[in-house]
């Protein structure tokens, strides 16, 4: 087999002997979550338990068919030990490492906090407009805290779809690309208020104790009612003691969001870790106009939330803050750092909360998760819904969705032996649809997007071709 003909999607070899401010926080709480309340049903739910309508709105499941599958007997040392400094996407990992969901549905969950792109649209100047899309693009990181499970590597030309009428979102995805693996997506408001797309082309690799993730590829916000475009790219994820330990996850990097008609933009600085865990998690940055004059800083935890205030406020308030802090640093320089070494890396003890400075606008907060989350790979409440089969859906999807993988189902109905040896018949089918097209020379199409460019950044970008709502599958590949 040669490179083209290799795919490291499906997992080979697995058996199991177990198969079976203004902004409020109760006004955000109103505005467009989902239903976060799970005390009717805090155990793993029944497969195909559906919750009634409500006030016309479809309810979504709060629970999975089956809890998660235990890690514990697993060593991903086995896999990894050749593999220093490699890219992920050429190393098939097992299943139980897994989370049920594909990629694709992974990154529909930017769209949980979509309520702040419907405040965006609605606020009159430009500032307090950045200052919800700043938000908005911390929000689409959050739901990956403690998200220690991969998502399946979506096939190519696996498609996913969601609309939330209830959130005022439709949604569109498509792996366009297998080698180098890239998912473009398209969403759009009900309501005609904004489009937002964009193509992913994640980069994983092995650090010897971790496995980072640096995206690449350009997001896209547009707000209509403005005519108004933001671009940015998401930050760097690592997971940490892969090999050994708890697990544990970190995002680091500087995002910056461009205003493509004002020239206004926010600088946001995704801390790392560092030193005895001081910057776990923090998100520190400013909004700038034009003429690069800082109007607004923006602070807080993309865990937790994000606060904003003006620059002399918050200088002030940092200042004094420095005037205290000299005595303790003392103490600090007497402490010594543990050698890197073998051992796992210790989990950092996180910061209770994030101090508020007087004075402060709250921007965003994180949904509290279902008290049966660690049962459910962390998902949060609107994660544990994207997989969810509705009865006849099955009439309506193109048969490329990601609800009807059966190895992805199979997992989540908690069967990881079906799941394991459904991954390797699309693997093997796979390998045999590209066999087949060197055969007759021909090239893969795409469906529903096109290789273009960007028309604010002019970088590479896959573009949503359209019409995929008009729901004529005719001629959708035969994946599964």
């Amino acid at each position: 087999m040669n490179g083209e003909e290799e795919f490291f999607d499906a997992v080979t070899g697995f058996d199991s002997d177990n198969s079976s401010g203004e902004f409020s926080e109760a006004h955000q709480k109103v505005t467009g979550m989902i239903d976060l309340d799970t005390s009717k049903n805090n155990r793993i739910g029944k497969i195909g338990e559906r919750p009634s309508q409500e006030n016309g709105i479809q309810k979504h499941r709060t629970s999975l068919p089956a809890p998660m599958f235990s890690r514990s007997d697993f060593s991903v040392w086995t896999i990894l030990k050749k593999c220093v400094g490699l890219e992920l996407s050429k190393i098939t990992m097992p299943i139980a490492f897994n989370e049920p969901l594909s990629f694709l549905q992974r990154i529909t969950e930017y769209m949980e906090h979509v309520y702040l792109i419907h405040r965006a649209s609605c606020q009159p100047q430009p500032l307090e407009r950045m200052q919800s899309v700043a938000a908005f693009a911390v929000s689409a990181v959050a739901s990956q805290w403690e998200r220690t499970g991969k998502p399946f590597n979506p096939l190519l030309g696996e498609t996913y779809e969601l609309i939330r009428e209830d959130l005022g979102f439709r949604f569109i995805s498509e792996q366009v690309s297998h080698h180098p693996p890239i998912s473009a997506f398209h969403s759009e408001g009900l309501n005609h208020d904004f489009l937002f797309h964009g193509s992913i082309y994640p980069k994983l690799k092995f650090w010897g104790k971790s496995v980072e993730a640096e995206p690449r590829g350009t997001i896209t916000l547009e707000l209509l009612k403005h005519n108004e475009a933001y671009t940015w790219t998401n930050p760097t994820c690592c997971v940490h003691n892969v090999i050994i330990g708890k697990l544990w996850i970190e995002q680091y990097g500087t995002v910056e969001i461009l205003n493509h008609r004002t020239g206004h933009k926010c600088v946001l600085h995704f801390k790392p870790c560092g030193l005895f865990g001081k910057e776990l998690h923090k998100v520190e940055g400013h909004i700038q106009d034009k003429n690069k004059k800082k109007l607004f800083v923006i602070y807080g935890k993309w865990t937790e939330c994000l606060w904003g205030i003006d620059p002399v406020s918050y200088e002030s308030f940092k200042k004094q803050e420095r005037r205290g802090d000299h005595l303790r640093k003392a103490k600090l320089d007497d402490s010594s750092g543990k050698a890197d070494s073998d051992v796992a890396d210790d989990v950092p003890v996180a910061q209770e909360t994030v101090q508020v400075i007087p004075g402060s606008k709250l921007l965003w907060r994180i949904n509290t998760r279902p008290p049966n989350s660690a049962q459910m790979y962390n998902f949060t409440s609107f994660t544990v819904s994207l997989n969810e089969l509705e009865t006849g859906m099955e009439k309506t999807l193109p048969p490329t969705d990601c609800r009807l993988r059966p190895d992805i189902r199979g997992m989540e109905n908690g069967n990881m032996d079906l799941a394991s040896q459904e991954k390797e018949r699309l693997e093997e089918k796979q390998r045999e649809a590209r066999r087949e097209r060197a055969r007759e020379e021909a090239e893969w199409q795409t469906r529903w997007f096109y290789p273009g460019n960007n028309p604010y950044t002019g970088t590479p970008d896959w573009l949503y071709a359209g019409d995929y709502f008009e729901r004529n599958f005719s001629d959708c590949p035969d994946i599964y």
